[in-house]
């Protein structure tokens, strides 16, 4: 059930998925809103407290589940919550913005796209365009599905959280910017501490499927630099471990060349995850 519902999740989010309704961050700005208008918002704002915070929306799902004890629930809302999860239409469309604008040769079109998406998903200034797809994929991607299968849906919604608390909140929006700051105050580390642990095991082993679908002896040598590296910010590491594994020319970077290498090196990695998940379905280590 676990295999069947990624694969449905993944072919529908990207057939089917064409409006804000399959995309997580509604439902995450809804939770933060009711929150700082509710008690929550001390919950919330508390030091310990905001760790509960963050794991609540995924445990009382996962309790949901739970009491009633139904594999056809618990199919239907592990996929509906997987699709959610990483649907990225926002980040789609604005990629197919850039893809429009280098192939006509505007490179100052595909310049704003790419800084839009950079901006909107909180990626490094010193990242590539190709990096940044590359993170972008991970983190809509590759990290989801290892929660999930590591965690169910309370790892995926809770992974999902964090990684909205994480990005920008667009400037026009002053009701959201008023709900986050009163749930998750300037001086909290909770999401970014939470945020750096719930990435630094999947970096790592994303990393290592990049060894393995690209050049290994560049990938693997730059991974164990970083493998037990505790403090190293997680982006570093997947953008670094992908830049080695698919070496581009210095000319062509920040080119569509580049974009699209990497973007490639990202999807096989996502196959290799899938094939993976099957081969472990099949040996009985996931149901």
């Amino acid at each position: 059930m676990t295999l069947i519902s990624m694969l449905l999740a993944l072919i529908i989010e990207r057939l089917a998925v064409r409006s804000d309704a399959w995309q997580a961050h509604g439902y995450l700005k809804s939770y933060v809103r009711l929150s700082a208008s509710s008690g929550l918002s001390k919950l919330a704002s508390h030091r310990f407290g905001q760790y509960l915070w963050l794991a609540l929306p995924g445990a009382v799902v996962g309790l949901v589940l739970c009491l009633l004890d139904s594999h056809l629930i618990s199919f239907v809302v592990n996929t509906l919550v997987l699709l959610v999860s990483i649907g990225c239409w926002h980040f789609r469309q604005l990629y197919k913005q850039y893809l429009n604008a280098m192939e006509r040769g505007d490179e100052e079109a595909g310049f704003l796209a790419m800084q839009q998406i950079r901006h909107d998903s909180g990626s490094r200034e010193q990242s590539s365009y190709g990096q940044v797809l590359v993170w972008l994929n991970f983190q809509y991607y590759a990290a989801v599905v290892f929660w999930f299968l590591v965690a169910g849906v309370f790892g995926v919604i809770t992974y999902a959280l964090v990684r909205h608390l994480q990005q920008p909140i667009a400037e026009d929006d002053t009701e959201q910017a008023a709900a986050h700051a009163s749930c998750v105050p300037v001086n909290s580390k909770a999401v970014a501490r939470l945020g750096h642990w719930l990435n630094w095991f999947p970096a790592r082993l994303f990393g290592l499927g990049f060894a393995l679908v690209g050049h290994f002896s560049h990938a693997s040598s730059t991974l164990l630099s970083y493998f037990l590296d505790f403090t190293a910010d997680n982006e570093l590491v997947i953008t670094e471990v992908a830049a080695a594994a698919e070496p581009i020319p210095e000319l062509v970077v920040n080119t569509l060349d580049e974009s699209s290498h990497l973007l490639q090196l990202a999807k096989r990695n996502m196959l290799f995850l899938l094939a993976l998940t099957a081969v472990l379905t099949l040996a009985g280590w996931l149901a």
